[in-house]
Formats: structure tokens, sequence, C-alpha cells
């Protein structure tokens, strides 16, 4: 057990503490400025920010939600792991910019033009059936756990490498998370956003300036590397790797959060705005997953790869900058993590519960709810490497597919082909997870095709085969005028 080092630990607790009372009282300040009166619409106050948000907050939230554990913990441990196959995140975030760019403004306007604050409530509007749109918020809601559970590993991981003991690390991570939730709404990411980006960028500019200082310089490092057995793509990777980049990026903005940070926005020109801005991501994503190649070279041995940066930031740095750094992992995981629990809680008052008397009370309970089940995630669910639990949920979600962007298409599909599309799916894909130990690839020989592919893509591909053959045999009755409205706004 690592020892406590006081100035890591009081400059941790400086900057999380402060991080959770900013945004835990923003609602507090913003009754405070605009006056005691209740907000005309309060759920909406709290759970899609007012729809207010212009470009540089849309940018920073949609930003949050997307960079988070899996970027600062998961990947770098995977990369320090199994080398360059890590790196599939890379081109996953190139190919969801274009898809950002052209799909995510017109589910906005139809969303806008509707009232709509969730996925359900638009496949609701487009399929007029209540079965789907309780199925598609089902699946909202179970899918983002395992990610939930993903940012509790990173908040856990970092407070014990401060050296606390036991259970206490993980107990920690819930009640700051639950706490900062509970308060702020999705108002709190929003404004904490900009503090967890800057925290995080200060962190990696200097990691990736100063570690290989210490390491002899990036020749060196790339050398270190290149002696990893699996430092390059090996014979039979390039498949998996380029299916896991394709399934993550086609997954990345069906969840609750990503496309409640979308809905939140200002004006559709504000999402194409971010679609072109977002890519700057991309390259604080490259350098840190450089990490785990940077571990490698300081000497850095663990069994548990998700302390490898952690571990790294503490061997190189003094002990207040190491302090600073492990306070910004754990911001990145509470920021993205409230917005994944409020996306959720939208889905069960918007679409699974009948009007409530007060849906912001609700909406909280829920998202506690959603976090109890993220922590039974990480409990439970016995992953080898944390960024599977992100894998997981992506072929959980991936299943909404067919409903939520098929169905801005003008295709005759039908609601019980969507139904039976998606059952055949989640029970494939879920199968396939359960058989190969919650590993996201599974091996395939079919034709041309030999090798590991993304179980996420295999999950999908039935998806859509099964949603094709059976709106053939059960088609679409008339489309009725407000799904002619519907996609009339799509286009």
């Amino acid at each position: 057990m690592n020892t406590i080092d006081p100035w890591a630990l009081g400059v941790f607790i400086f900057f999380f503490a402060t991080t959770i009372v900013i945004g835990s009282s923003i609602q507090w300040i913003r009754r405070l400025t605009r006056g005691h009166g209740k907000n005309a619409n309060a759920q909406e106050e709290w759970g899609l920010g007012g729809r207010e948000f212009g470009p540089w907050v849309t940018w920073f939230l949609v930003g949050g939600d997307f960079y988070t554990a899996y970027t600062v913990i998961a990947v770098p441990a995977l990369v320090y792991a199994v080398g360059a196959y890590g790196f599939f995140a890379l081109p996953y975030t190139i190919i969801v910019y274009p898809f950002i760019f052209v799909v995510m403004p017109r589910l906005w306007k139809i969303a806008h033009a509707n009232g709509h604050s969730t996925a359900a409530d638009i496949i609701r509007g487009r399929f007029d059936s209540r079965t789907l749109e309780i199925v598609v918020a089902l699946t909202g809601l179970v899918a983002v756990m395992p990610y939930i559970a993903l940012q509790l590993i990173g908040i856990r991981t970092v407070v014990q490498a401060l050296g606390l003991p036991g259970d206490l690390p993980l107990i920690i991570a819930f009640i700051s998370l639950a706490a900062y939730t509970w308060m702020g709404g999705l108002h709190a990411p929003a404004l904490t956003a900009f503090i967890k980006d800057i925290m995080i960028y200060i962190a990696v500019l200097v990691a990736v300036t100063v570690i290989p200082m210490h390491t002899g310089g990036y020749a060196a490092l790339f050398a270190t590397a290149a002696d990893h057995p699996q430092a390059m793509l090996n014979p039979g990777q390039g498949l998996p790797y380029a299916t896991l980049a394709l399934s993550s990026a086609l997954a990345a903005f069906l969840y609750p959060h990503t496309l409640t940070g979308i809905l939140a926005s200002r004006s559709a020109d504000t999402i194409r705005q971010n679609a072109v801005y977002l890519p700057v991501y991309t390259i604080v994503l490259g350098l840190i997953a450089m990490l785990g190649f940077m571990a490698h070279a300081a000497g850095i041995t663990t069994t548990n790869n998700s302390m490898v940066v952690p571990m790294l930031f503490q061997a190189v740095f003094p002990s207040w900058f190491a302090g600073f750094c492990l306070a910004s992992i754990a911001v990145g995981a509470l920021v993205p993590a409230a917005v994944m629990a409020i996306g959720a809680a939208n889905l069960v008052t918007s679409n699974l519960l009948p009007p409530q008397k007060n849906p912001v009370r609700t909406s909280r309970i829920t998202a506690f709810v959603v976090k109890v089940g993220a922590l039974l995630c990480v409990l439970f669910l016995n992953a080898k490497f944390a960024i599977d639990l992100q894998l997981l949920g992506g072929v959980i979600i991936l299943q909404t597919f067919p409903a939520l962007i098929l169905g801005l298409t003008p295709l005759r599909l039908s609601a019980p082909g969507m139904l039976a599309g998606w059952l055949a799916g989640s029970v494939f894909g879920l199968g396939l997870c359960w058989m190969d130990g919650l590993k996201p690839v599974h091996p395939v020989h079919f034709g041309v095709i030999s090798g590991n592919v993304s179980t996420g893509l295999l999950s999908l591909v039935v998806n859509i085969v099964v949603v094709l053959v059976v709106s053939l045999l059960w088609p679409a009755r008339t489309t009725s005028t407000t799904k002619t409205e519907i996609l009339k706004e799509a286009a």
C-alpha cells in the first residue's frame, strides 16, 4: 500500500473539492441571480440546461462527455498492456466527427420542433410506438451504467494512488459523484467542464514535455516502445483494430449523455461548429495514449493496468504537481459521469414514468439509482481492462442505431421490425460478451473475413438484417402526418 503524501493529497483535495462545490452551487446561484420564482420548466432546466448552451459551452460540454476516464485512464492502460492495438481510439474519434456534422443537427431540429428531450422521444414520434419508446429508453439506461462504472474506477484509481486504503476510494468516488449531480443538474458539468479541460490540458502538455526529458527524449521513448512485443500491430490485429474503431464511432453519440449535450445546444449551427472544432480533442487523445509507452520508458511495472498513469505521474513529478494531475483525472471522470446520470434520468422521467408533480426530484432520485447500478457494475463485472466496460456499453447502445439513425431516412421500416432487430442484436451481442468473458471482439471466419471482429459491430449487423427482413414481412403502415413532418424536418 502507498504511504499518504500530504502535499499530493492536499492539492488533490483542493482542486477536486473546489470543482464539486462550484458545480453543486450553480443552480442556487442561478436562482439567486434570476429571482426566487421557479423556472417555467424546471425539469428542462435541470436536465437540459434550458436548451441555451452556445458554441463555447457546448464545445466543452460535448468534449467533457466524450473525453473521460476512458481517455485518461483506460486508453493509456490498454496501450501499456497491449501496445499499438490500444490506439484504436484515435481513428474512432476521427470517424465520429463527420457523423456528428451530418446527423446530429437533423436530430436537434426534430427535437427542437417537437419538444423532445431524449432519443426515445424522437423514436416515439417517428414510429408511433410506445413499446419501442420504452425499449429504447431502457436500453439507454442499461448501456450507460458500465460507462459510469468506468468513471467510478477512474476516481477510485487516483484516490488509491494517493494511499487511501481499502474500500474508501470507491466510497469517496460514489459519494462525490452523487452529491455533484444531485445539486447541480446539467449546469454543473457544463460549467465545470471548463475547469476539467484546462486541468487536463495542463497535465497532459506538461507530461508529454517533461516525461520524455526524464527518459532520454522521444527517440529513446520510441526505441523502448519498439522493444515491447506488441508495440506495432501484429498480423491479424488490423481487423479488430478497424472494427472496434468503427463500432465505437457509431455508438458514441447514441448514449443518453452525448445526445443530452447535443440537445442542450442553442441551435443546429452550434452543433456543426463543434463538429469542426472537436478534432482538437483528438490531438490531446493521441498524446494521452502515448502515456502508456512513457510508463514503460520510465520503468513503471504493475499488474493493475489502471494504475499506470497515476504511478507514472507520481514517479516523475513533484508531489504537489502529481496531486494536481491526479485531481485533473478525477475531475475528468466526475464531469462526464454526471452528464451520463442526467441523460439516463431524462429517459426515465420523459419515457418510462407518467408525468410527475416534481420531475426534478424524480430525476435526481433516478440519477442516484443509476449510479448505484454503476457501482454494482464495478463490484461484479470482472472486466480484464477498464475500457471493456465502455465497450460493453457500446454493444448495448448500438442496438438503438437502426431506430434512431435509420429512422431519419425515408425507408419504410416498421416498429415491429425495429423491435425484432433490437431483440436479436441484444441477445446475440450480450451472448457473445458473456461467452468471451467481456472481451470486446469475437473470432469470425466467414469468407474473406477471418479474425477477431468487434462484438458491437457483429450485433449491429444482425440487428439491421432482422430489421430489414421483418419490415418487409410486416411493413410500416401509411406514414402519418407526424411522421411526415419529422422526415421533412430531418431533411
